[in-house]
């Protein structure tokens, strides 16, 4: 796409996000707000003349839900470690270990039988395929989630993330000497260990009154976080489908619940990873405010790098065209859909728009509202975007 038609892109974008954001309004996940949203994806493909691909699966309705139910693990043990010597040690023992170890395959989106207990409901993902002008060489996968998440006191500020991010290690760390300790205690029944965990009982009932009321708030509309990413996938396509690239394969993906630990986007690559060449990704999140920035790495405990080549890519383009303003970010405390290509041993990158000192705007709050758009980012991050996808292609 040539610069002057740019401007045109980000009006439409900017539509996407008013029709997402206004119209619609929130979006959680599994909700009828969040199916309202795959609709217009849906009927957006439609008009431009491509065949959408609509996929229902069930999903988790809450991303605290799990972290609830592993507190209470955590307060079962420590209940059931004094009540019968050894016996009752071991007991509390393996029942920390295996809240522990759920609790870190949730974090790195892999099955356990924290999901399993977790409350379900129906979800779905919509995308379209716009195949190569010319000979088809490698496929093109561009992902942003329509579902929205909710508004806890824990995001309310930049401070209140960072507060959150902090306590939260702390605890896992304590989770983790609890289980040493009780497994320790199981073997050599030290009068100590018992009332040494006294910390992680106090950080699994904070923890369970922080999920608990984070299920209580309302769902944001998710202008920038993340109607924009959406809008930014469907003017791809609607470009794309006038002009399809000369040998790049594109999937143009809209996925729900990825705001529950990804399961639109785990959804996606299980059906349809096996049948790509050569494939990358690019992964867009909070477009609308910041950046653009390009993803190096992210994570909860378990990192996800993106792509070396992308990175590179993002870099040179980046010195080439200083008018963009782009620059390298990473996130800790949080993840992308990146993730998900990683695992799918898909190389990707995401366009994320955190500021420069790594904040992400209105994440998670009532005020990621569309007035806050900023045209100018947008039309940056267009920018960057159109000049990665012409570079995978050639």
């Amino acid at each position: 796409m040539d610069s002057a038609s740019i401007p045109g892109q980000v009006d439409r974008i900017l539509s996407h996000i008013r029709a997402l954001a206004v119209d619609i309004g929130p979006r959680g996940s599994t909700t009828q707000g969040e199916r309202k949203g795959a609709e217009y994806c849906q009927t957006a493909f439609q008009r431009a003349g491509l065949s959408p691909v609509w996929e229902s699966y069930a999903s988790a309705k809450s991303i605290f839900f799990p972290h609830v139910l592993a507190s209470v693990g955590y307060l079962l043990s420590f209940a059931i470690y004094p009540l019968a010597g050894r016996l009752s040690a071991v007991v509390a023992f393996l029942l920390t270990l295996a809240t522990l170890v759920s609790e870190l395959l949730e974090l790195g989106f892999v099955d356990n039988p924290l999901r399993w207990l977790t409350p379900k409901g129906e979800s779905q993902n919509v995308h379209a395929v716009i195949p190569p002008a010319g000979e088809h060489r490698r496929d093109l996968v561009l992902i942003g989630h329509i579902d929205t998440q909710r508004t806890p006191i824990f995001f309310r500020t930049p401070r209140w993330v960072e507060v959150y991010k902090g306590f939260t290690t702390v605890a896992f760390v304590l989770f983790a000497f609890q289980c040493l300790a009780y497994g320790l205690g199981a073997v050599f029944q030290w009068s100590w260990i018992w009332p040494a965990t006294l910390p992680s009982l106090a950080c699994a009932l904070v923890l369970m009154v922080f999920f608990l009321q984070a299920d209580l708030t309302p769902f944001t509309a998710g202008a920038n976080d993340n109607a924009s990413a959406v809008g930014m996938v469907l003017s791809l396509a609607e470009a794309l489908a006038q002009e399809p690239l000369a040998h790049t394969r594109v999937y143009a993906v809209c996925t729900g619940c990825e705001e529950v630990q990804h399961y639109g986007a785990i959804n996606f690559f299980k059906r349809y990873r096996a049948e790509m060449k050569r494939p990358s990704a690019l992964v867009f999140e909070l477009l609308g405010c910041a950046g653009p920035g390009y993803l190096n790495t992210e994570g909860i405990i378990i990192p996800f790098h993106s792509d070396p080549d992308l990175r590179a890519r993002c870099e040179r383009l980046s010195q080439k065209n200083p008018e963009w303003g782009a620059y390298p970010v990473s996130i800790s405390g949080g993840n992308s859909e990146l993730a998900d290509c990683v695992r799918a041993k898909v190389p990707a990158i995401t366009l994320f728009g955190l500021t420069r000192t790594g904040v992400a705007p209105y994440w998670h709050q009532v005020e990621d509202t569309a007035e806050k758009m900023d045209a100018l980012v947008l039309t940056h991050a267009t920018a960057l975007v159109w000049a990665l996808i012409a570079e995978i292609d050639g």
